[in-house]
């Protein structure tokens, strides 16, 4: 503060023709006697300090200082409704940039608002999320902490443990609080406290022996020497934390070195500090020892030089708390350039007036304050918002050891609360050492994160950084760490094995490909070849006692009918499409309709024959080729028109089913209208019944050669197949049901195919001796003929 007074009187440009003064004054870290100074200020008087009274009026234009938040809060509540202006180098709680109850405080120090937040984003970017924390029992301490554990818990940092103390706690609760340190499962602790109180801290830490814990700490201590020098690499080597920017003033190590008590005779600081520096008793003069000095130490002599000492005095190279001291006298210096500056008749005051620069007061220059503009002899731009602080900027140092074995600080980082979003943190971790010397970043966290693949699960009555690692449930995935929810697949995809991915479901449907679909292809293409090979023998032999007695138009029709099913079976194999839906229901119904009628008329011409009393009876007459071929057609149109009906209204469509694997996809054909679908069905059940009805009441009929008991077997396979179709079709699973349903048609169509056509086969081929008309005509019927 002296040298930039003096610099400051010096400059021809900054307040020529005035000099500045100042008077120092020791609160001791007191917010009592700091209320006791500026009440002594404020009320133009001023009381005994320093061993001397003072009894004339003081005109104080403003306050530099004071260092600690507390005592600051209690200066600037009694100093604002006198309008001083007080402008803070150290007084760091967010608290203070409360315009309303500190209107004439400013500070050339961040707000820890920002210095909580800086702390935060170095927590977060080492992903410790379960840390302790230790504050100072005051203003700059409790206020520090509650905006830097709000900061914490919105980013999701838990806090294993908060204490708080205070230098004057008994030892009782000092040793608790590093008890506390000791039993708790984390290792890295933020302390946003003071020196004074973590000197206290320390000792007791020194005491028990407690080491490994990674320290992050607060511009107030960081850079302070806490504890002995050749015990500090033990407990404080690898402590990070943030301290104010760095800034080198031009000619200040050189004051600070070429200080001698000779400059400043009867300053008590001076004195002391050179006594405690150079451990000897210093008499200037008829000034005695004062009671600070070391008893039993040997003389001064005089010549004592700082050129020579190395320790935080004299080393300014991590000393931003100097130059922010610095920056507070050269605020009020510009503030009284400019008001001094003010042109008569155009002044900001009274009728234009401006303020007399012999009698102003302090109420005037804080108008000039208020949006006050400057820039250092470094070059920084010195500003305040509206709130009284600086632009927010920190350096990041490290507590590193030296090739000596001794304790260096090196910056390893800054924060910049102007950057962007995002970006106001720069670290350089490769430059930092950790706890111990280690090169490995501790581990901080109460549960390991959950993989991708699985979710966290809130452990009950613990913090939300307490957790277990549920795995999703199936069809639900997670594909980052530490997921608190997993995501449901589209239904379109499932899970993996792992549950960190959606892939596409399994798409089933009986394909050409597969060997079952080969198998049913080979059986129908086999069941096709038969009828057509039949049907060749029945045209070769079609003059033959045996085709014609069966009727061979309607025989050659059933072939046809038959290698239609063999056929239609292929439609319900291979993906599933709206033509092959339609097809696949619409010509099965038809076929076997078709089918049905063949037999049903092949069999009531048998019961018509059998049943003639007499060989001209007009029974067989009434029931011709003519009505033979209508009565097939007409039953078979009824289908027909069932079908169209049932495309024209709702067809049958291809649909994915998802309800009946989870993971699977069904494709499968929709009947569309289920009208349609059982009325073609039931039809066709219809005409299979009375079909088996009649050939079971023929079946006794005698005869060499009685196609009843032929129609009637076939029959029965049928209505069995079908029969067995329904539970099976309902319990089959995915493609197998389509299985099932092509399996049927085979079967069924291969029942019909074998019962009435091989044995007919067998007689024209192996045994041609039997396939005379007398042979297949039993003698009743000889005779009705």
């Amino acid at each position: 503060m002296i040298f930039a007074i003096q610099e400051i009187n010096k400059d021809q440009i900054l307040l020529p023709d005035i000099t500045l003064g100042y008077r120092i004054y020791d609160d001791c870290a007191s917010p009592k006697i700091a209320t006791e100074i500026a009440l002594a200020l404020v009320n133009g008087q001023e009381e005994t300090f320093a061993g001397h009274n003072c009894k004339r009026t003081l005109n104080i234009p403003g306050i530099v200082g004071g260092d600690g938040s507390s005592e600051s809060i209690a200066v600037a509540r009694i100093i604002s409704p006198f309008k001083i202006p007080m402008v803070s180098y150290f007084s760091t709680c967010g608290c203070l940039s409360n315009r309303k109850e500190y209107p004439t405080f400013y500070r050339t120090i961040p707000s820890d608002y920002h210095q909580s937040r800086a702390l935060v984003q170095l927590v977060k970017r080492f992903g410790w999320t379960w840390i302790g924390t230790i504050s100072s029992n005051n203003a700059y301490g409790n206020s520090g902490m509650k905006a830097f554990t709000e900061a914490a818990v919105n980013l999701g940092i838990c806090i294993a443990f908060s204490e708080s103390l205070y230098r004057t706690d008994s030892a009782e609760k000092i040793s608790k609080i590093v008890q506390v340190i000791k039993d708790s499962s984390t290792k890295v602790v933020v302390a946003f406290a003071g020196s004074g109180d973590m000197r206290v801290l320390f000792h007791e830490i020194l005491r028990q022996d407690l080491t490994g814990i990674q320290w992050i700490g607060s511009e107030a201590w960081i850079t302070t020497d806490i504890i002995a020098p050749d015990k500090s690499p033990r407990f404080l080597t690898g402590a990070i934390g943030t301290t104010v920017r760095v800034a080198e003033v031009p000619g200040l190590q050189d004051f600070l070195l070429r200080l001698h008590p000779s400059m400043f005779p009867g300053d008590s600081f001076v004195r002391e500090f050179w006594e405690v520096t150079f451990r000897c008793s210093l008499t200037l003069g008829n000034t005695t020892q004062n009671a600070t000095s070391f008893s039993g130490l040997p003389q001064c002599t005089g010549n004592e030089s700082l050129f020579g000492v190395h320790d935080v005095y004299t080393d300014q190279k991590l000393d931003g708390i100097s130059y922010n001291v610095y920056k507070a006298v050269y605020t009020f210096a510009h503030a009284l350039h400019r008001m001094f500056s003010c042109e008569t008749g155009r002044g900001p005051f009274k009728n234009n007036t401006c303020a007399h620069i012999s009698n102003f007061q302090a109420w005037q220059l804080l108008h000039y304050m208020n949006s006050l503009h400057f820039t250092t002899t470094i070059g920084e731009k010195v500003y305040f918002d509206d709130e009284g602080n600086p632009a927010a900027a920190y350096d990041f140092v490290n507590w590193q050891k030296n090739a000596n074995g001794g304790i260096e600080i090196k910056i390893v980082g800054h924060y910049d609360g102007s950057a962007p979003l995002g970006e106001e943190l720069v670290l350089n971790p490769k430059h930092i050492i950790w706890s111990g010397g280690s090169q490995e970043i501790p581990r901080a966290v109460c549960s390991e994160s959950c993989s991708p693949g699985t979710r966290k699960k809130a452990r009950k009555g613990q913090p939300v950084c307490c957790f277990d690692c549920a795995a999703c449930a199936d069809g639900e995935i997670s594909n980052i760490t530490d997921s608190t929810d997993c995501i449901k697949c589209h239904f379109m995809y499932w899970s993996n094995e792992r549950k960190d991915q959606c892939i596409p479901k399994e798409i089933e449907y009986l394909a050409f490909r597969e060997t079952l679909g080969i198998i049913l292809v080979m059986l129908a293409l086999i069941g096709m070849c038969m009828a057509i090979n039949i049907a060749a023998i029945f045209f070769r032999y079609r003059e033959t006692p045996l085709v014609k007695a069966n009727n061979s138009e309607l025989s050659f029709l059933l072939l046809l009918a038959l290698i239609c099913c063999f056929l239609c079976s292929v439609t319900f194999i291979g993906e599933p499409s709206d033509w092959s839906c339609m097809l696949r229901h619409t010509t099965f119904g038809v076929t076997f309709v078709l089918c049905i009628s063949c037999i049903l008329v092949k069999t009531i011409l048998v019961l018509m024959a059998f049943n003639a009393t007499h060989p001209s009876s007009n029974r067989m007459r009434w029931f011709g080729q003519k009505q033979q071929r209508l009565s097939v057609f007409f039953l078979t149109l009824i289908q027909g028109l069932i079908c169209a009906l049932w495309l024209i209204i709702a067809p049958p469509f291809p649909t994915r089913n998802t309800s009946h694997y989870r993971e699977i996809i069904i494709l499968e054909c929709d009947v569309g209208s289920s009208a349609a679908f059982y009325s073609v069905s039931g039809y066709i059940a219809f005409l299979s019944c009375l079909c088996f009805v009649l050939a079971f009441l023929a079946r006794k009929l005698p005869d060499n050669f009685n196609e009843a008991k032929c129609l009637t077997f076939s029959m029965l396979i049928f209505c069995a197949v079908w029969i067995t179709f329904i539970p099976a079709y309902a319990t089959s699973p995915g493609k197998y049901t389509v299985a099932v349903e092509v399996f049927a048609i085979l079967a069924s169509s291969f029942g019909l195919l074998l019962c009435i056509y091989v044995p007919k086969c067998y007689i024209i081929m192996i045994t041609p001796e039997k396939n005379t008309k007398k042979n297949l005509m039993s003698k009743a019927i000889e005779k009705q003929l």
